[in-house]
């Protein structure tokens, strides 16, 4: 059983040896723009690489930012596509996206459309979830991700059928094992296969998004701070789409 761990610090070449001297086959590192300091970067995936442990990928930027639904979705999904990539991680292998609270069951319906809406938006890579027990459940049932890893979080002592299980956390980092099929990367000779069905994010989903939304948003809020994140968004979406950027 493969043994892994996630962390929200940036691992360096001396902490990346000590864990893989410590056993562990792999880290749950956080697949988000460099603006956020636990950021993973592609000289980061390197060293990790290079240590011989896989990567596990995870975009979370708010611990709720699942209750935005499908649009979040679609937006969070067009950034994690474009971080994928910067980073140089491989077509075929998965993106988890973080439900890392416990939502109500009135709330499930609008994070499997959350889910489903970055599953739509990372046409190269295969959709996880990150989520309790019964996250993982929902959103499985409903056929919005492929993979799942839960926490044992909420989780009221159950364990579902996924992929990673996150049963203890700790300080600096926190502990996982693994069941196969993680959807992980780097150092594995086996990739998971690249899906040749697959489509770039549809410019028409971008448009869509950056007209009845990010547009109207941008208009009408006076914070700079807001206007300057809404802007940077609506570029990573004509980035994803292939869009030109304006």
């Amino acid at each position: 059983m493969p043994k892994g761990f996630d962390c929200a610090t940036p691992l360096t070449v001396d902490s990346a040896a000590a864990f893989k001297a410590n056993g562990y086959d792999y880290v749950c590192r956080y697949l988000v723009p460099e603006r956020f300091n636990k950021a993973l970067t592609r000289s980061e995936a390197d060293l990790i690489q290079a240590a011989g442990m896989k990567i596990v990928s995870v975009f979370e930027t708010t611990a709720d930012r699942a209750l935005g639904g499908r649009e979040a979705g679609l937006q969070d999904g067009a950034i994690a596509a474009q971080c994928a990539a910067d980073v140089g991680q491989p077509d075929g292998s998965t993106i988890y996206f973080a439900v890392d609270f416990n939502p109500t069951p009135d709330q499930m319906q609008t994070i499997i459309d959350y889910i489903k809406g970055a599953n739509d938006a990372t046409p190269n890579y295969s959709t996880g979830a990150y989520g309790s027990f019964d996250v993982v459940n929902a959103v499985k049932s409903a056929g919005a991700a492929s993979h799942t890893w839960q926490t044992y979080a909420w989780s009221r002592g159950q364990l579902a059928d996924c992929q990673i299980f996150q049963y203890e956390n700790g300080e600096e980092y926190d502990e996982d094992k693994s069941f196969g099929c993680e959807g992980w990367w780097g150092t594995d000779p086996v990739m998971p296969p690249v899906l040749p069905d697959r489509k770039p994010l549809d410019p028409g989903v971008a448009l869509t998004i950056l007209n009845t939304w990010m547009s109207p948003s941008y208009s009408k809020t006076t914070d700079p701070a807001r206007k300057e994140y809404i802007r940077w968004l609506g570029l990573e979406l004509r980035k994803a789409a292939g869009l030109p950027l304006e």
